[in-house]
């Protein structure tokens, strides 16, 4: 079977939405009465933490599709002031966090076991933590959010190829970039992490056959299984990836910037990242992009 992103139409699921009068739909997603929604209408329930686990109003997938989301919006009212990523939380926070992450996936584990038959997603992200806020169709709520969902094997088998010329499917040549050029860099960083849980993946093993997502972007082997979610140690590994992952590509975008091969001020592993040099790998590699045109 061709390896090529699949197009799959989710139908709307009859949900109470309530948009006050006198808002467009883009007003009503772009404000706090969004949230309000969230929670009345379809939220499962809060913890004193004002983690929101809520089902998906407009979801991806009709199998199991869910979301947690740090609702801080009655505490922050400045939205560039709330989090946006795990290393922002406060360590109450990203506890409770990572339980209602474990219970989830062992939730989705045992309920979909094969994964020839399931794909199962859980995927960690922030809600506009850099788009600008008055931009139309984007949510200005800026928290961050965890999504939860599954989808059946047969039913992406099956969906039509979706069209390459899609604007909403290209990555703008941003994973291309990766795979080509920084991949090696960024091991190399990765290798004074000293990481015993999360392995990285060779390019070559980390892709869905079926898809060919996601195109060569990093992908984590997680060493032991599932079970190992419960273990602390896990969540600590997954922050320094993250901290580290902020680092490399703050320096790459300076570099880009400004073309000075320098660590960032603010920058996680500043001594670290001195010791591997692997800034002088990533300035080659741009000059080598530039090189070609």
């Amino acid at each position: 079977m061709k390896t090529a992103p699949r197009e799959i139409a989710t139908p709307c699921p009859q949900m109470s939405l309530k948009v006050p009068q006198g808002m467009t739909q883009v007003e009503f997603f772009n404000s706090p009465a969004n949230l309000k929604n969230l929670a009345e209408e379809n939220g499962l329930f809060r913890t004193p933490e004002d983690l929101l686990l809520y089902r998906k109003l407009v979801g991806h997938s009709v199998e199991f599709d869910t979301s947690i989301i740090l609702d801080c919006s009655r505490r922050i009212l400045d939205p560039l002031g709330r989090p946006v990523r795990r290393d922002q939380m406060k360590r109450q926070e990203k506890k409770v966090w990572s339980k209602m992450t474990q219970i989830i996936c062992d939730y989705m584990f045992e309920k979909y076991p094969d994964p020839a038959e399931h794909l199962i997603l859980c995927g960690e992200a922030s809600l506009d933590s850099t788009w600008p806020l008055n931009k139309p169709g984007v949510p200005s709520i800026r928290m961050i959010h965890n999504h939860f969902m599954v989808f059946p094997m047969a039913e992406l088998r099956n969906a039509k190829e979706a069209d390459a010329n899609n604007p909403n499917l290209t990555d703008s040549g941003h994973n291309t970039l990766f795979l080509r050029q920084l991949s090696e860099a960024y091991g190399k960083f990765l290798e004074v992490l000293d990481l015993q849980i999360l392995k990285l993946l060779p390019t070559e093993a980390a892709s869905l056959q079926l898809t060919g997502y996601p195109q060569g972007l990093p992908c984590w082997e997680v060493v032991g299984g599932a079970e190992r979610l419960k273990d602390q140690y896990f969540w600590h590994e997954y922050e320094q990836v993250l901290r580290g992952f902020l680092d490399f590509y703050r320096t790459f975008f300076s570099l880009v910037a400004t073309g000075e091969a320098r660590v960032p001020d603010n920058a996680n592993f500043p001594t670290r990242l001195t010791m591997c040099c692997w800034a002088i790998s990533v300035l080659c590699a741009w000059r080598g992009i530039y090189a070609k045109k």
